[in-house]
């Protein structure tokens, strides 16, 4: 397999004169903020735990900077990249190469255990991204339901991250730091500061591994109801969580029956969301849900 020494400037001034050569700027509605710390790239890549065996899907490449060192220590990149004004300059960065393809589409259309099959066969993929800061949580979502993958590795506003590793009776915890602890192992790798890019986004990012579980940490009679059950939870953050699940409408629970199974767990029941463990979310979900059985 033919590989290039990655050896490309991804300072801020290579940055800007390679796109102005192109006629381009960065697009705010695309969230292009390009990376051009050569510390965070190495860390990322770092995170990854990549071997020469290894099966990378990059979301959102931009003008390569790290799909280049992936392409060095990876079998394989598949890059989806959705700005296609953007293709020549990242193709032009990936001349030599031969383990990367490029894919123009938008990553939230793509069936990926269509693209994993056709492109990596039957092994085990790993997703490393620099996210668009208003795309994170959709991506991160559809990624957490592929049975397929290994690890991700993301870079994401770090106000986003807080709340993924957040635990219960902290500010940040809530329903998305549930969703990915019921399906990751979260660790944080590194901040990285907003003059580590060009354009100067106005918040600081944070890297961030998520190591997919084989198994979730809790047993769930029924991941519907427990997932309605914690969005109920917090969609009323203020409120104790029976006043809150018991008035979201796709839980079809009474009060009275929430404050119930509260009294059977030994919950108080002037508890909130927030300060309920993804153990007694599990618990409560369960005992709901043989109630209606």
């Amino acid at each position: 397999m033919k590989r290039k020494k990655v050896g490309l400037d991804a300072s801020k001034k290579a940055v800007r004169a390679q796109l102005s050569g192109e006629g381009l700027r960065p697009k705010k509605g695309l969230g292009q903020n390009f990376l051009t710390d050569e510390s965070v790239l190495c860390d990322i890549v770092e995170a990854a735990q990549l071997t020469e065996d290894s099966c990378v899907l990059e979301i959102g490449p931009g003008m390569g900077a790290l799909t280049r060192h992936l392409a060095q220590r990876a079998k394989k990149v598949v890059a989806v990249e959705i700005d296609t004004a953007i293709l020549p300059v990242l193709e032009k960065n990936l001349t030599g190469f031969s383990n990367v393809t490029v894919i123009n589409r938008d990553i939230l259309k793509l069936q990926l255990e269509d693209l994993f099959s056709e492109c990596f066969g039957k092994e085990q993929v790993k997703v490393i991204a620099n996210l668009p800061y208003y795309i994170t949580t959709p991506i991160i979502m559809k990624l957490l339901a592929e049975k397929r993958l290994s690890s991700i590795v993301i870079m994401i506003q770090r106000e986003v991250a807080e709340r993924l590793a957040a635990g219960p009776g902290t500010k940040n915890y809530g329903a998305l730091s549930l969703a990915v602890q019921y399906r990751a192992q979260v660790r944080p790798v590194r901040d990285v500061s907003p003059e580590a890019f060009h354009p100067v986004p106005k918040v600081w990012s944070s890297v961030i591994a998520l190591s997919l579980l084989k198994e979730p940490p809790v047993a769930v009679l029924d991941e519907a109801h427990f997932f309605h059950l914690i969005h109920g939870a917090f969609s009323q953050r203020r409120k104790t969580f029976i006043n809150s699940a018991g008035s979201y409408p796709p839980l079809c629970s009474s009060k009275e029956h929430i404050k119930s199974v509260l009294q059977k767990l030994g919950i108080s029941e002037n508890i909130r969301g927030e300060s309920l463990s993804l153990e007694q979310f599990a618990q409560i979900s369960n005992e709901m849900v043989r109630g209606k059985l």
